[in-house]
């Protein structure tokens, strides 16, 4: 099989949550752990860090990465779901793992798959563990799929343990509370590993509290460290004012990254102390910070892929980080704002759709996706709200409207999703070299 084949046939022969959702959802360790004894266990002799939380994760652990990667380590990085490439999801320093690699792999681990069962997302995770292991990355920084406890991911033993925050996001599978939601993502905190907790208040930080008790584990809360003492919008991106780092800028902005950008601070701070072979200096944080796209390959996190015209996408999709893009729609400047969304059917639409702007022109999409709610019952239950717009069969025709009647001054949001963010990216391409930076 070619690569493209190759693909195709994971996509049929394991059930992909990206694609299929509720469905393809096989939580549990077993699996997992079968078949990294069957390779031998490959991630047992990677050095990880480990990445959960409802929102942030990856922005965290894309930054994380990005700044190990300037400070001369060799660095693996595995995220989910991919935008426009399945080999996004497994980079070592920023490159993505080959096709031919990915096509080697499935060839000689494919009776795993018949015999084990696996999900798409826990043969992802085999893969990109024997990767990090054949490539002898000096550092992996793993970010969880869903919840912790059982998810697939678990099977490492890390460095350190993050968790970026807590809020109501697939309550099907993790609970209905903040604090089931919370034990859940909770299950990454192994015995004795130091933990950074990024976001947490109430019972929530009680039940940390208590997990890290239990299993001896230091436990370090964000909201107690003081690690900005000032940030200034650079539009797009951001400058930060550190303790420990001094003056670093990044071309993520908004209040969600201001948060991501104090828990990843945090916990360089107890990387610095704890795990890494030499201290970090300025100059290799500061390039990790305003590199990031380049030694990561993070997209679609409030990120500006157009200046003239103005066009921002997010892939932020349930009522938490759909809160933080409206405050930012809100803080923003233009003459008229056009908003291209659609959003999975299993979210929770209303709450969404509550939290955007009614002065905006909308224009809904659907996706290739089948978990895409259709375009003209998203369009029916906006408008039952008050946000007007029409209905569109993709991004690309709503972006090619938006573009015939959008002026320089005006804003275009692209978001709901992380399928639309997708097809935006696949049909409005920017490289590297087009985007604005910072000198």
């Amino acid at each position: 099989m070619n690569y493209k084949e190759t693909v195709d046939y994971l996509y049929q022969a394991t059930p992909c949550y990206q694609n299929q959702g509720g469905d393809a959802y096989k939580p549990g360790l077993e699996r997992m752990q079968q078949m990294c004894d069957a390779i031998g266990n490959p991630q047992r002799y990677i050095r990880t860090i480990h990445v959960g939380g409802t929102n942030g994760k990856g922005s965290t652990t894309s930054l994380i990465a990005s700044v190990l990667t300037a400070a001369g380590y060799k660095v693996g990085l595995f995220t989910s779901p991919h935008l426009v490439d399945f080999r996004e999801r497994i980079r070592i320093n920023g490159e993505m793992i080959s096709e031919e690699e990915v096509v080697s792999f499935v060839e000689r681990t494919r009776p795993l798959i018949e015999s084990v069962g696996p999900s798409f997302f826990e043969y992802t995770t085999l893969m990109a563990f024997e990767h990090f292991h054949t490539h002898e990355v000096d550092y992996a920084v793993i970010e969880v799929g869903l919840g912790g406890r059982l998810d697939s991911t678990n099977v490492i033993l890390p460095k350190l343990s993050i968790i970026t925050n807590i809020s109501l996001d697939h309550t099907q599978y993790l609970g209905n509370t903040l604090e089931a939601i919370a034990y859940e993502k909770a299950g990454i905190i192994k015995e004795g590993v130091h933990a950074v907790i990024g976001n947490a208040g109430g019972s929530v930080r009680e039940l940390f509290e208590q997990v890290a008790e239990e299993r001896h584990a230091p436990i370090t809360f964000c909201e107690d460290e003081h690690t900005i003492k000032r940030y200034d919008e650079l539009h797009p991106g951001m400058r930060l004012d550190t303790v420990d780092y001094g003056l670093l800028e990044t071309p993520l902005s908004g209040d969600a990254q201001l948060e991501n950008a104090h828990t990843v601070l945090t916990a360089l701070r107890i990387l610095d102390d704890k795990v890494l072979d030499k201290p970090l200096t300025h100059d290799e944080v500061a390039r990790g910070f305003a590199e990031l796209y380049k030694l990561s390959g993070l997209r679609g996190r409030w990120e500006t892929i157009s200046t003239n015209p103005h066009i921002v996408c997010d892939t932020a999709h349930n009522p938490a980080g759909i809160a933080v893009v409206a405050h930012q729609l809100e803080e923003a400047t233009y003459d008229h704002l056009y908003i291209i969304v659609g959003m999975s059917a299993d979210k929770d639409i209303d709450t969404n759709l509550a939290l955007l702007p009614s002065s905006a022109r909308y224009y809904f999409c659907t996706t290739a996706s089948q978990r895409t709610l259709p375009a003209e019952e998203l369009q029916q239950r906006a408008e039952a709200i008050g946000l007007r717009g029409r209905a569109y069969p993709s991004v690309e025709e709503a972006l090619q409207e938006v573009l015939a009647h959008a002026n320089a001054g005006d804003l275009i949001f692209v978001g709901g999703s992380n399928f639309i963010v997708a097809e935006l990216l696949k049909s409005y391409p920017m490289t590297q070299k087009e985007r604005p930076t910072h000198q």
